[in-house]
């Protein structure tokens, strides 16, 4: 069975983005990127500053409500659908949750062959990046650097403050079947 999802799963700027970009350039079949900015984007964007939606406080902490739980499961469930239906689905994320979230995902994603990678950055590494982006909270790539990787199983996993986005792409690429 070819491989037809790849999970990213790191803190805010550790570098998922990027080795996004880098795999479907290196894959040899196309792959749809679609990642948690994705959803919460096309949310209203009321919905970013409402605590039954998802909120981003000046310290970096996100916390999620129920709304925005309702949204994430069927966007979860049409991501798995589309792998079903044949796309090749790259999934750039953030397990808030831990492990938790990734029991999200392993359900909707139940039948599918999928490739589990953790990004691992130093948070300072990663806090410096969010500086230098500025379009994120300051204080959101320390406080996810470890948290979204309690409790995650990976088959692979990455250090982007060890090795650029292009070789960490072709390390996942390698693993791709």
């Amino acid at each position: 069975m070819t491989t037809q999802v790849i999970v990213l799963n790191g803190g805010s700027s550790s570098g998922k983005s990027g080795i996004v970009r880098c795999l479907q350039a290196v894959l040899p079949d196309p792959w749809l990127a679609l990642g948690t900015d994705t959803l919460v984007e096309a949310m209203p964007a009321a919905m970013r500053a409402s605590d039954a939606g998802i909120e981003f406080a000046p310290d970096g902490e996100v916390t999620v409500g129920p709304e925005f739980r309702t949204l994430e499961a069927a966007w979860i469930e049409g991501v798995a659908a589309m792998a079903r239906a044949g796309a090749r689905v790259i999934v750039d994320e953030v397990f808030l949750g831990g492990v938790g979230s990734q029991q999200r995902w392993h359900k909707a994603l139940d039948g599918l062959r999928v490739l589990w990678v953790g990004v691992r950055c130093d948070g300072a590494v990663a806090a410096g990046r969010e500086v230098a982006r500025g379009d994120r909270t300051i204080g959101m790539a320390a406080s996810q650097a470890d948290v979204v990787h309690q409790g995650v199983v990976y088959d692979l996993e990455v250090d982007t403050a060890q090795a650029e986005s292009m070789e960490c792409a072709r390390a996942i690429a390698v693993l791709v079947e």
